[in-house]
């Protein structure tokens, strides 16, 4: 895993967001994320194939877990749970004691993917996330001890 610091990658993530997931980031707020206090990170393989990307915000002892995808070719192969510890342990040693996070309602798969990384569901943000027709999703909150 590997942090971001060009603000040029913004364009670069964005893309490779918007080829994978269905509401994917802007690059203008991947360009925010560089900007500021978020920590963005590519996970790859040994021979350079990009894997994913994850932006994670640390405020004081907890981490707030911005954004995490894996690219379609290599999604279901593990990666995401991998990326997912890396995180939490680089959090970890950063000082957090808790990690957080929000998933929309409908997203199963990563719903289990967290509750098998020891997150558990601590709220619930009503009509939180715009839905391509319809009414709003609501937003699943979840936290880790790290």
């Amino acid at each position: 895993m590997q942090r971001l610091l060009a603000p040029a990658a913004a364009i670069e993530l964005a893309a490779a967001e918007a080829a994978c997931c269905a509401h994917p980031w802007s690059s203008g707020m991947y360009a925010d994320s560089l900007a500021g206090q978020d920590q963005v990170y590519v996970y790859r393989e040994e021979d350079g194939t990009v894997l994913g990307y994850a932006v994670l915000l640390l405020i004081l002892d907890e981490a707030q877990l911005q954004n995490i995808f894996i690219c379609q070719p290599q999604q279901r192969r593990g990666h995401g749970r991998r990326l997912l510890q890396q995180l939490m342990q680089l959090a970890a040693s950063q000082g957090a004691t808790r990690m957080l996070l929000e998933v929309r309602d409908s997203n199963h798969a990563a719903r289990a993917l967290y509750a098998g990384s020891g997150f558990v569901e601590c709220g619930l943000r009503k009509h939180y996330y715009r839905t391509e027709h319809g009414p709003r999703e609501h937003a699943v909150l979840m936290e880790a001890a790290l």
